[in-house]
C-alpha cells in the first residue's frame, strides 16, 4: 500500500496499526508524512479535490502497491484508489459510495456462515450477525439492499455522523463524503483508520483468491443492479441564488427528468418518515430505471449540492460495459435537467 496523510496527523498512526494487524509497512508519500499546517503541496487537503493525489500516484506509479489510501488532515476520512489502466495515470479514485459498498459487503461476508452465498449476494447471517447498517439519505442505496439481503437492519439518516451514530443498533455505517464507521464499539463516529484496516483487510483476502475491489464492485453490480452516482454542485458568491433555486423547486417541481417520471417529490424540511425536519427537497424517478435525486444546500459551504443515483439492472458480467454507459448517459440527462429546473 501507498499511503498519505496529506500533511496531517494520520501517518503514525497507520505505521503501529499496520504494525500490530501483520501488514507490509506502508510506502509513504514522503513529502506528506508530517503534519504541515500550511499543507505546502496541495491547493487543499481533502483527497477529493483536483490535484490533491498527485504526489501519492507518482509514489504508487514508482513502488507499483495494490492499493493507494489517503487520509484526510485529522484522519477521519478515508480515501481509497485501485489500479486501472483506462484511468488517467492508471490509478482510479473509488467514489465514497463504492468504498461504503465495499466495507459493507466485507462485513456481511465475514457475517455469514461458511455454507452461505458470499458477500456479493448476501447470505443467511450466522449467530451473532446482527445489528443495523445505517447510511444517510445522500448516500447510494445500494447499502440498503445489501443490508435487507443479509437480514440485516437498515437505517437511512440525515447527512452527518451525529445522525448516523445514532443508528439504534448501529453495526456500521458510511456516508458518501469519505466517512466510515466501521467499528462503532470502538468509535462510534468516522473514522479513517479503522476505516483503511478493514480495506486493507478485504483487499488481502480478495487477492489471496485472486479477486480485487474492482471485482467486487462488480460483483454487487451483477446481484443488486449497477447503482451508479454523482453530484451536481454549484458554488456561489451570493447565498441568495441557492435560496432562488429552491424557491424555484418548490413553487414547481419537475414533472420528469432524463425522461424518468417524477413518482414522488418530498419537501424535507417537512419531515418525512423517521426523518426530522432539514432544508432539502428529494425526487423519487421511475421508468425504463429507477432513480432518486436530493437536493440541498450545503452545511459547511456557499453550495448548492444535488446528488443524483440511478439503478440499471446487469444481466450478468458481459452487461456490465453497457449498463455502466448507459448510467452515465442517464446521470448526465438528469444533471442537465435538474439545472435546468433549479435554474443553476
Amino acid at each position: 500500500m501507498v499511503h498519505t496523510a496529506l500533511h496531517g496527523v494520520g501517518t503514525d498512526v497507520v505505521l503501529a496499526a499496520w504494525e500490530r494487524a501483520g501488514f507490509p509497512a506502508p510506502v509513504l508519500v514522503g513529502e506528506q508524512a508530517e503534519p504541515d499546517p500550511d499543507f505546502p503541496t496541495v491547493a487543499f487537503p481533502n483527497p477529493e479535490e483536483p490535484g490533491a493525489m498527485d504526489l501519492a500516484f507518482a509514489k504508487a506509479r514508482e513502488a507499483g502497491p495494490d492499493l493507494v489510501i489517503a487520509n484526510d488532515p485529522d484522519a477521519d476520512r478515508c480515501a481509497v484508489a485501485v489500479p486501472d489502466e483506462t484511468a488517467d495515470g492508471g490509478w482510479r479514485m473509488l467514489r465514497g459510495d463504492e468504498v461504503g459498498v465495499l466495507l459493507g459487503a466485507h462485513l456481511v461476508r465475514k457475517g455469514v456462515s461458511a455454507n452461505a452465498s458470499d458477500g456479493a449476494s448476501g447470505g443467511v447471517p450466522a449467530k451473532g450477525a446482527s445489528g443495523t447498517f445505517a447510511t444517510s439519505i445522500v448516500s447510494s442505496s445500494l447499502l440498503g439492499r445489501i443490508a435487507r439481503t443479509a437480514g440485516l437492519g437498515y437505517e437511512e439518516t440525515l447527512t452527518g455522523f451525529k445522525w448516523i451514530s445514532r443508528a439504534e443498533g448501529l453495526r456500521y455505517g458510511y456516508e458518501e463524503a469519505l466517512g466510515y464507521c466501521v467499528d462503532p464499539d470502538g468509535v462510534r463516529d468516522k473514522d479513517g483508520i479503522t476505516a483503511a484496516l478493514l480495506v486493507a483487510e478485504l483487499a488481502s483476502e480478495l487477492k489471496a483468491e485472486g479477486r480485487t475491489l474492482t471485482d467486487l464492485l462488480d460483483d454487487l453490480a451483477v446481484a443488486h443492479g449497477l447503482h451508479a452516482t454523482d453530484q451536481l454542485s454549484v458554488r456561489v458568491e451570493d447565498l441568495g441564488v441557492i435560496a432562488e433555486a429552491m424557491r424555484r423547486l418548490r413553487d414547481k417541481p419537475p414533472a420528469a427528468l432524463a425522461g424518468l417520471r417524477v413518482a414522488s417529490a418530498e419537501d424535507l424540511s417537512e419531515g418525512s418518515g423517521a426523518l426530522p425536519p432539514t432544508d432539502g427537497l428529494r425526487y423519487y424517478l421511475e421508468g425504463e430505471y429507477d432513480a432518486r435525486v436530493i437536493v440541498r444546500p450545503s452545511g459547511t459551504e456557499p453550495k448548492l449540492k444535488c446528488y443524483l443515483e440511478v439503478v440499471v439492472p446487469v444481466a450478468g458480467p458481459s452487461g456490465l460495459p453497457a449498463a455502466r454507459a448507459r448510467a452515465a448517459e442517464v446521470l448526465a440527462a438528469v444533471k442537465r435537467d435538474l439545472a435546468e429546473a433549479a435554474g443553476i
